[in-house]
């Protein structure tokens, strides 16, 4: 599996929300580039981008940062917040991003997703994030009646095959994930899948890894690095079993396939 630093821009800094209020934010660093560069100096191979602002207002606002981040540091980054139309889409590819990252318009636009995936299959990832099981969407401003199992097995049938799921009620307070919860993501996706949500330790990363789903990719961390919890290294050492366990796997995809 592969550890995903996350760097969330809101208002031009890297911020981290609490259970995605907007209202409940730290500001870690003024500058987003200089947030990535500190992960990719402590050993980032991967980093996990959103656009807090385009992700409530509906078009992206920070596509400048992807471009510098992606540009500068020479690592695969992954973008998403607010790409909500193909030239969206098209742009954020355009600006340095390994992949896309879909939300609301996936699941509220099919015609959308349709000619998204006919583009770019290979580069799109969509994200389903949940409050109380049912998945949130407008930048965690509003949540369905649909569950996070049903949307996927919904968009699998579509075409997608990368997912991004998060739990919105544990990010951001460290109280490490719901493995029965990830177990029953694991059993609904037939690709492959990243996680994100309340990693507050190096314990948690080792009880994910110890699952052993094998479409789980990666886990996306926040604020425990931020906090020092533990270091980048520390965090990819975790995801990884002993080297004579490792089933080959080819140079990079973002998903961790």
């Amino acid at each position: 599996m592969i550890l995903y630093p996350a760097i969330d821009i809101y208002e031009g800094k890297a911020v981290r929300l609490v259970k995605g209020d907007f209202d409940a934010k730290t500001v870690y660093e003024d500058s987003p580039l200089e947030a990535a560069r500190a992960w990719v100096e402590a050993g980032a191979r991967f980093l996990h981008i959103v656009d807090l602002d385009g992700a409530k207002s509906g078009s992206p606002k920070n596509l400048h940062h992807i471009e510098q981040i992606a540009g500068e540091l020479g690592v695969p980054v992954q973008t998403g917040g607010g790409l909500r139309t193909l030239g969206a889409v098209k742009d954020a590819l355009a600006a340095g991003a390994e992949r896309a990252i879909l939300g609301t318009a996936a699941y509220a636009n099919q015609d959308f997703l349709d000619d998204v995936l006919a583009q770019y299959r290979d580069r799109i990832i969509v994200s389903v994030d949940t409050r109380g099981g049912n998945v949130s969407t407008s930048g965690w401003q509003e949540t369905s009646t649909s569950t996070g199992e049903a949307v996927i097995e919904r968009l699998q049938n579509r075409g997608v095959r990368s997912f991004v799921y998060t739990n919105v009620d544990r990010d951001g307070m460290l109280e490490g994930p719901d493995l029965a919860e990830v177990r029953r993501i694991a059993a609904a996706v037939r690709g492959r899948f990243i996680y994100s949500g309340g990693i507050g330790k190096r314990e948690d990363l080792e009880n994910l890894a110890a699952l052993r789903q094998v479409n789980l990719g990666g886990v996306i961390v926040g604020k425990a690095l931020y906090e020092k919890k533990f270091t980048v290294k520390e965090g990819q050492a975790a995801l990884e079993p002993p080297r004579s366990d490792r089933p080959y796997r080819p140079a990079y995809d973002a998903t961790g396939d």
